[in-house]
């Protein structure tokens, strides 16, 4: 069945669009997550994502033509489907009375008697609508506070929509003085979501309102608006020029700015292109997508400099390249920076005489259809310690250590995006090989994305391996609630005493990191002299 996409509000006053380009056309076939256009706002031109799959069957804005908000853009459905219907309802939400009636159901401001001014500078950001369907949206994150210092391009929150969780851009500078919306609470499209102007500007009027303000004079914010937009149309009516920067930059050689497509401007720094030396094909000017495809560097030429200078002349170019953060990096980041910066954590270290554990492991293995690592025997010791030392299995609350019963090791796992941490439920009444059973199937599912919420969720313990990397000693971060991680470094051969004498024996450094509001130095250190007689005797660990 055919979908009718219609002009999105792209921002918090957006009130019509124009499609600067189209990236696709009538006949493509469309996944979630293509970028259907290039649409100009009153404050940016972004890129509008398909949150459908299907063929694009019609298009019903042109490139260049500005339309309101709610307007049909285009329709997606199954190749050859008949939309005459969904066409022929085009022109009922443009004509006269429609609009007549839109405008009626919107109250005016300044006939509400309750409004306050808006002081100078101070502006009203409401939750906006950031898919064509979506009515209302729920705060996922602040990455910002009241109290914070904001700029135009800054990343103020993520929304969740009813299509996806995505982040919510600035366009103004200032100071956070309020937010409407906290984390994890829902509120409709338009309502207040914070306020942003100079620091100290008392906003409690218009918090009180609602967010419903009329301005301190009569048309300060819409000149404001005005100008700044017949500014920007007059200087993307100046075609882009060639410049001798190095830098990827938003100018060219005459102070001029060089207007691009988001699209454009990505494949650029990817290639490390500056914009300024690219000629635009599109309107006005401005740079598209093939333009930076078909644009080969011009050979830098050494300025004519003695020849005894030119010798130490190095000739490069400096590149950089930002890589958008994936949801799961913040989402480690603010976990790992939360533990780091609240618990106070301290660590332990002894090493372990491995000779008996790759003996046994040996035999073990031996067995047709069996298969133990030297990390599953770690896993396993783990969680027989835990029961002998139950303090090194709780978690702090600010009323309450909480001692958890059951035991649960969680197993760091590297992907490609970064860290999970799949968890081994009631580790303590598995064997050996029903853990290692356990670890092999949830490290599949992690490295191919396919780990389930509740499969990573309830560890009271954490186990970090790198030993396969080489790694012979590291201190890794409380995976909080947990109160303790261990760290657990290559086996390596070197000369070790026994019985008197100097042979060659095996060994394995393992780090206890601690949060010592609840574990203290004398109880890590037991758990870890139980742990140490566990692995250095495997044969405890098959009753």
């Amino acid at each position: 069945m055919a979908t009718v996409i219609n002009m999105p509000r792209l921002s918090d006053t957006m009130e019509e669009g124009v499609v600067a380009q189209w990236l696709v056309k009538v006949g493509d076939k469309i996944e979630e997550g293509d970028i259907l256009a290039e649409i100009e706002t009153d404050k940016a031109t972004m890129e509008f994502e398909s949150f459908h799959e299907g063929t694009l069957l019609h298009i019903g804005i042109q490139e260049g033509e500005t339309s309101p908000v709610d307007v049909l853009l285009a329709i997606i459905g199954e190749e050859g489907e008949d939309i005459s219907a969904l066409i022929n309802g085009e022109a009922a939400p443009k004509n006269e009375d429609a609009k007549d009636e839109v405008k009626e159901e919107i109250p005016d401001a300044s006939s509400n008697t309750n409004a306050v001014a808006i002081p100078d500078g101070v502006n009203v950001v409401s939750m906006p609508r950031l898919s064509d369907t979506m009515t209302d949206g729920t705060v996922a994150t602040w990455l910002k506070k009241v109290g914070d210092k904001v700029e135009e391009g800054d990343i103020l929150a993520e929304i969740e929509t009813d299509k996806a969780t995505m982040e919510f851009e600035c366009f103004y500078e200032g100071t956070i003085l309020h937010i409407g919306v906290q984390e994890g609470e829902t509120a409709p499209v338009d309502s207040l979501l914070t306020i942003i102007g100079p620091e100290g500007t008392d906003v409690s009027g218009i918090v009180a309102n609602g967010g419903t303000a009329t301005s301190t004079s009569a048309e300060p914010k819409t000149e404001s608006k005005t100008e700044k937009t017949t500014v920007e149309k007059k200087e993307e009516k100046k075609p882009a020029q060639d410049s001798g920067t190095s830098s990827n930059s938003s100018t060219n050689s005459s102070g001029g700015r060089v207007f691009a497509s988001p699209l454009a401007k990505k494949i650029a720094a990817d290639k490390g292109f500056n914009l300024a030396d690219i000629s635009g094909s599109g309107e006005n000017g401005r740079i598209i997508k093939k333009d930076v495809e078909n644009f080969t560097p011009a050979a830098k030429v050494a300025e004519t400099a003695p020849a005894a200078a030119q010798s130490f002349v190095a000739f490069g170019q400096e590149k950089s390249e930002e890589v958008k953060n994936s949801q799961m990096r913040k989402a480690i980041a603010k976990s790992l920076g939360n533990s780091k910066f609240s618990a106070p954590d301290f660590s332990l270290n002894i090493e372990v005489d491995m000779d008996n554990a790759m003996a046994s492991r040996k035999t073990i293995n031996a067995i047709p259809d069996v298969k133990v690592s030297f990390n599953d025997m770690v896993v396993k010791a783990c969680a027989m310690a835990l029961q002998k030392h139950p303090q090194v299995n709780t978690s702090w609350t600010d009323a309450n250590t909480v001692y958890h019963k059951h035991i649960h090791v969680g197993v760091a796992v590297a992907v490609d995006d970064g860290l999970l941490v799949p968890v081994i439920k009631h580790t303590d009444t598995l064997s050996l090989t029903q853990i290692g059973a356990g670890v092999r199937d949830l490290a599949g599912k992690a490295r191919k994305k396919k780990l389930a919420p509740a499969e990573m969720q309830g560890s009271t313990f954490t186990v970090s391996n790198l030993g396969m990397f080489g790694i012979q000693n590291f201190n890794s971060i409380i995976n909080q609630p947990n109160s303790a991680i261990l760290s657990v470094g290559a086996i390596v051969q070197k000369p070790v005493v026994k019985d008197g004498q100097i042979v060659v024996g095996n060994t394995m450094n393992l780090t206890l990191t601690c949060d010592h509001r609840t574990v203290d130095g004398a109880v890590g250190a037991q758990f870890l002299q139980t742990l140490k007689t566990y692995i250095e005797n495997p044969v405890t660990m098959l009753a």
